[in-house]
């Protein structure tokens, strides 16, 4: 018993995280709360007061604004941030450049300020990782290596606690978002500890107001009626969830492949087309900012028809903001499809006579936990965000709809860097890049080396039975072996050269490559070497099957090291 108790306790290691994570939440409240007071109270409330022209052109404005930010003072960094969390929690070696820090959260202002249509939670998720990775970097030898994860998921969480208000949803969000079916789960005390100072530490700041981004207040018993309204918003929220991951994908896949300028023309006229036809027809322009007008909108009881139509005109307007490369997060968008949804279900649920006036709070927040879940494939923390939202009592609808959306939206995620769930160790090996066991000081042959030389010099001489042939230009023309020599006679080999018994352009690998694709391609062609070239078929190195068998004994041993530590 006293064996089991001891488990419970946290290493000597484990409670230097834990202080480390309580001042990392303080940081990252404070930083949050300014972050919010800049984009929304300042920037976007000022735009709001502005006439219809100036409010419709204010998307426009701000994803220039971001272009520029993100061009010129992050040196061309892309738009990600809470992607790059994900991104980053995955690696062995996170990386938060300080000038993309800068380029990114100002960039967020920009955008989310001037009305593009995405959340305050993606930039303060950035800024939490970010944070973490700056105050593990000195602290290395104090905290331990194993300790870049739980920093940065811990600066994560602390980043949605402090911006909605709800550090248990925090906690769990960050945990639950780097994987699809599975959870971080060595970061759940460094997580908790940083989502309730950043709370404490935001909720206290005097510029900051009470309510939360998203506040719904429900009271009122579960019946029948919430129980199949339930299960017919998990429905209707994952195909919409579906539907909604896979034109996200599609508008990020747009803004790589057309031109960063066109892009935020293209946008912004887009974007100022909507505001104007959403003020003719909801009498504001809805359209614009993350989504906060909405929820004061919805308490005017509007039409179905209504929400449908804006339910179709928030999302035009998300989609239009991401692929114009605007900086900001998905999970307020969502949260606001959810709200619509639920809505609309509600209304539906009323004329079949299964509802009534009472449940008109219900609804949304059901809609909410189920489209949430559907699309960052995260119902845990839907599901935290009800009962933290409503004080407990929509919880069991909430798993219903949440349960029932999962099921129907399957594999379907607005995250790209998300990830199926962990992998085992050699399948996590198996991810590395091909550049992690790749040589590139390599004595290739030259086109006109004869025999003699190659096998004498190259082969023999370093001991290795197969060379590529690389021309003067290091333009790779194939692979020359001792097998290949031997069919030659002996008394030729002065002077006959390489290139009359290459194989040419033969076990080709690109860059880009894992070590999965490396041994998948070793595999099919049966050979133990693997030339890696680039689009010009220049010559860049070579991988051996030895030396991916080598890495897998030393990261075997690395991570032994780090688990005795």
């Amino acid at each position: 018993m006293i064996h089991r108790l001891r488990k419970l306790i946290p290493e000597v290691s484990g409670y230097r995280v834990l202080i480390a994570s309580t001042g990392l939440g303080v940081l990252v409240g404070s930083s949050v709360a300014v972050f919010e007071y800049i984009a929304i109270e300042i920037v976007f409330h000022s735009l709001l007061e502005m006439p219809l022209y100036v409010r419709a052109a204010g998307p426009a404005v701000g994803l220039l604004l971001t272009y520029l930010l993100l061009h010129v003072v992050g040196g061309n960094a892309s738009p990600a941030t809470s992607e790059h969390y994900v991104s980053e929690f995955h690696s062995r070696t996170p990386s938060f450049s300080f000038r993309r820090l800068v380029a990114r959260m100002s960039g967020g202002v920009a955008t989310i300020g001037f009305g593009g249509a995405v959340g305050l939670e993606g930039p303060s998720i950035y800024l939490g990782s970010a944070l973490g990775h700056y105050i593990y970097r000195p602290l290395e030898k104090f905290l331990g290596r194993g300790a870049t994860q739980q920093l940065l998921t811990a600066g994560a969480a602390a980043g949605v606690a402090a911006i909605f208000q709800a550090p248990a949803t925090g906690m769990i969000f960050a945990m639950e978002s780097p994987y699809r079916d599975d959870i971080a789960h060595r970061t759940i005390l460094p997580s908790l500890v940083a989502s309730a100072s950043s709370f404490l530490t935001f909720v206290s700041m005097p510029f900051i107001h009470e309510a939360s981004v998203v506040d719904f207040a429900v009271d009122r018993a579960v019946g029948t009626g919430e129980l199949v309204g339930a299960v017919a918003v998990g429905v209707g929220a994952g195909f919409g969830g579906r539907a909604f991951a896979w034109f996200i994908r599609q508008a990020k896949a747009l803004s790589k492949r057309v031109e960063s300028v066109r892009l935020v023309i293209a946008g912004g006229a887009a974007l100022a087309v909507l505001a104007v036809l959403s003020d003719e027809v909801f009498g504001e322009p809805l359209t614009l900012g993350p989504g906060i007008t909405v929820f004061e909108w919805l308490d005017t009881t509007p039409t179905t028809r209504l929400l449908v139509a804006l339910f179709f005109f928030r999302a035009a307007a998300t989609l239009t903001t991401v692929g114009a490369r605007g900086v900001g997060g998905l999970f307020i968008p969502l949260a606001v499809q959810g709200v619509l949804l639920g809505r609309i279900v509600g209304n539906g649920l009323d004329k079949i006579g299964l509802g009534n006036a009472e449940d008109i709070r219900l609804w949304p927040i059901l809609g909410l936990a189920a489209f949430l879940a559907a699309g960052y494939r995260t119902p845990i923390a839907a599901v935290m965000f009800v009962a933290e939202s409503t004080g407990g009592t929509a919880v069991v609808p909430a798993l219903i709809a949440a349960a029932v959306s999962q099921l129907v939206a399957g594999q379907a995620s607005v995250s790209l860097a998300q990830r199926q769930e962990r992998l085992g160790g050699l399948e996590s090996r198996l991810t590395l890049p091909i550049a992690s066991a790749m040589e590139t000081d390599v004595l290739a042959v030259p086109p006109d080396a004869t025999i003699s030389e190659f096998v004498f010099i190259h082969a023999l001489g370093n001991r290795q039975p197969a060379v590529p042939v690389v021309d003067a230009d290091n333009r790779y023309l194939g692979m020359c072996t001792i097998h290949d020599a031997t069919s030659v006679p002996r008394a030729d080999w002065e002077t006959t050269v390489v290139t009359e018994i290459l194989v040419p352009n033969g076990h080709q690998a690109s860059p880009g490559w894992s070590i999965r694709d490396a041994v998948a391609a070793m595999g099919h062609n049966g050979s133990e070497i693997l030339v890696v070239t680039d689009d010009s078929d220049r010559f860049v190195g070579i991988v051996r099957e030895s030396e991916i068998v080598k890495l897998d004994e030393i990261l075997m041993e690395t991570e032994t090291g780090e688990a005795s530590a």
